[in-house]
């Protein structure tokens, strides 16, 4: 990367910034990219979600700008204190019963966590009355999706059919009643995205970690459901996006309560096989099978996004095509199972390489 280039506009550099589940896929990323661009990061999490973990495979704990704290996000008081002792200036809310499946054995545990810590969280920041800028991020699955071939747009339907999508929806409404409560100190936005891959995500019954899996001990990896469209992005191409829009906040107050989808560029939307078959060509001696799903009419076969608004407010556009997105994916599992090198390197390396790209691509938050 360029010497001294900013990025963000530096508006992290020495900044308190508070990231709760940022020992999950998408926040351990967030909290290493954080660093490097200079922040104080307290990090909130009830416990390390799998067993590998990117949080614990790059030693993230371990890390100078990280506070690594064990809080469950449905304690109101005791998230209370933490936002109160830290004073953050930005907050990014990840904590969450991410998965689908596991919201059917357990929705009562993902309506408390995803709705009630939402609350809590925003609540909290509320009653600190400290200046901030706050990104509450849901999902894609917060839309009633009825499948249909365009994009969903911010001002779509909310909804869901399954408890995980249904308590996303539920939290936006939550965070939505919460906003006009908010004063004139703090900024709140929604962010939304999904479909997220990239190294170091091991959860159960998502298509990468299952291949990655699979592959690494030479076996055949079973396909559930070949033939359905998601919006795959690399795990950096939405956090480029959460942290395009906390620094919008920061100096916007036009932002506040607005919501943004943050997602790939049109070809980027790609059937599981698709996608199995990119990877496959990067991990020799790779096989696959079609089986049988049980719980096919559960889940949603085609889902896209509309990311208009993104550009439209915040100048934001993904930087990594389908393949670039594949390769970051692949060489970074590739890496970790021949144990070539230290994994955190690749991370910090994968995200050099991710801004470098950007500002060769002009990206408005790389100037």
């Amino acid at each position: 990367m360029k010497e001294n280039q900013p990025l963000f506009g530096d508006v992290f550099k020495g900044r308190r910034v508070l990231v709760t589940g940022h020992t999950g896929f998408k926040g351990s990323w967030l909290a290493w990219w954080l660093g490097y661009l200079g922040a104080r990061v307290t990090g909130v999490s009830i416990d390390v979600p799998t067993q590998p973990a990117h949080f614990d495979e790059t030693r993230l704990s371990q890390s100078p700008h990280l506070d690594d704290v064990r809080l469950d996000v449905r304690d109101a008081e005791a998230l209370r204190d933490i936002v109160r002792d830290v004073a953050p200036d930005f907050v990014f809310h990840l904590a969450a019963q991410a998965l689908v499946k596991a919201s059917f054995r357990d929705p009562l545990r993902t309506f408390s966590t995803n709705v009630m810590g939402s609350a809590n969280l925003l609540q909290a920041v509320i009653e600190a009355d400290q200046p901030c800028a706050v990104v509450m991020i849901t999902s894609d699955k917060c839309y009633d999706n009825v499948e249909w071939i365009w994009g969903y747009r911010e001002s779509d339907r909310l909804g869901g059919k399954d408890p995980y999508s249904a308590s996303k929806g539920a939290a936006e409404l939550a965070i939505r009643s919460l906003v006009n409560g908010c004063g004139t100190q703090i900024r709140v936005a929604v962010g939304r995205a999904g479909n997220v891959i990239g190294g170091g995500d091991w959860a159960m019954d998502r298509i990468v970690p299952d291949c990655m899996k699979s592959w690494a001990m030479s076996r055949e990896v079973e396909i559930r459901r070949p033939e359905a469209t998601r919006p795959w992005q690399h795990v950096l191409e939405p956090l480029s996006g959460y942290l395009a829009l906390a620094r919008s906040l920061d100096t916007s107050p036009a932002l506040h309560g607005e919501a943004f989808n943050f997602g790939p560029a049109s070809e980027s939307v790609n059937t599981v096989l698709q996608l199995i078959e990119q990877l496959a060509r990067r991990w020799p001696g790779a096989s696959w099978r079609v089986a049988a799903d049980p719980d096919a009419a559960r889940e949603a076969g085609l889902l896209k996004l509309n990311c208009d608004k993104a550009l439209a407010m915040l100048d934001w556009v993904p930087t990594l095509d389908f393949e670039n997105t594949v390769e970051f994916t692949a060489d970074w599992y590739r890496v970790y199972y021949a144990q070539e090198t230290d994994i955190a390197t690749v991370t910090k390396d994968q995200i050099d390489r991710y801004c470098r790209q950007a500002i060769d691509a002009n990206q408005s938050w790389a100037r």
